[in-house]
């Protein structure tokens, strides 16, 4: 299967950014990319999917926030240009803002029903085709140079034709933040589980009793990593949730019976996601991408700086 489209939900207003957050939606938070330029979260979960051959990508939002993210990209743009004029960086960059708004759709999630519920407002930009899903908040950075993590799950998918998450092995104190899960590691592909069980957010007693995955080391569990490929069927089995009567759509079920009726894998991703709604979580995003960017001297210095003053004062 080709998977050229890509959901990004980011319909939650963002309570734990507060203040911020009520004055900007917190997807258009600046940070400092790993190429050095400033650039809104959200473009940065774009070019990530862009970059791994997607070609379409909707944004699950806000009433009213389509427009909102529509005007503050012309914005940028117009900046970019009229304030860097003849600097080929900025024409480059604006040049991604347009392609990024020419093949940008929204969708409005009128109220908050959940999760699975926020990605069923998408379902008629996806249609029939297989996608790409990506979260509003969380920013990626992969441990490869060569090949994003995005691109990973979609080559896996892909190459199997079927739906795929991406997990990473997480320790037991952190799996209370996640959706867990276990299965069987594929006998010919390192890091490939045929996923049997899932639990959203699960207590450690029940973790030990039920998502124990063998090969992972004492104490590990997978966790999703916050990426994921669907086939349609998703988007079946959530209208199903719909017309059922539920008031409150999660997706973890729904994976559940993903799991239970076809084909559905987990693949350990090599990066790390940066959940953006913790505390302190723009703050080690930020750091992260400079250390894995071409500001990486200066960040370090930076952080010597920092420790050093810190050490002062003490």
């Amino acid at each position: 299967m080709k998977i050229k489209k890509a959901v990004i939900t980011a319909a939650a207003r963002g309570e734990r950014l507060y203040p911020v957050a009520d004055t900007i939606q917190k997807a258009m938070l600046p940070v400092i990319d790993v190429d050095g330029l400033h650039k809104p979260v959200i473009q940065i979960i774009a070019e990530e999917a862009f970059a791994s051959g997607i070609e379409e990508i909707c944004i699950v939002c806000a009433p009213g926030d389509g427009e909102r993210y529509k005007a503050a990209f012309k914005s940028l743009r117009d900046n970019l240009v009229k304030s860097f004029q003849n600097a080929e960086w900025a024409n480059q960059e604006a040049q991604k803002i347009d392609h990024l708004v020419n093949n940008l759709h929204f969708a409005e999630q009128a109220e908050a029903k959940g999760y699975g519920h926020a990605v069923l407002c998408a379902a008629e930009f996806t249609g029939n085709d297989p996608f790409l899903l990506l979260l509003g908040d969380y920013l990626y950075i992969s441990d490869l140079a060569q090949k994003r993590c995005a691109a990973q799950l979609i080559e896996l998918a892909t190459q199997e034709n079927c739906s795929v998450s991406a997990v990473n092995p997480t320790p037991e104190h952190l799996i209370g933040r996640y959706g867990t899960l276990t299965g069987k590691q594929l006998s010919n592909q390192h890091g490939v589980y045929k996923i049997d069980k899932i639990i959203e957010k699960p207590s450690l007693s029940l973790a030990e009793l039920e998502l124990q995955t063998p090969g992972l080391r004492i104490g590990y569990y997978l966790c999703f990593f916050g990426m994921h490929v669907f086939t349609p069927s998703v988007m079946e089995m959530l209208e199903r949730q719909v017309q059922s009567g539920a008031e409150n759509i999660m997706l973890t079920p729904t994976l559940q019976e993903l799991a239970e009726s076809e084909k559905y894998l987990a693949l350990e991703v090599k990066g790390s996601r940066y959940d953006l709604s913790r505390k302190h979580g723009l703050l080690q995003a930020q750091l992260a991408l400079g250390l894995a960017g071409e500001a990486k001297n200066e960040t370090l210095g930076t952080l010597v700086e920092l420790l050093a003053e810190a050490n002062t004062r003490k």
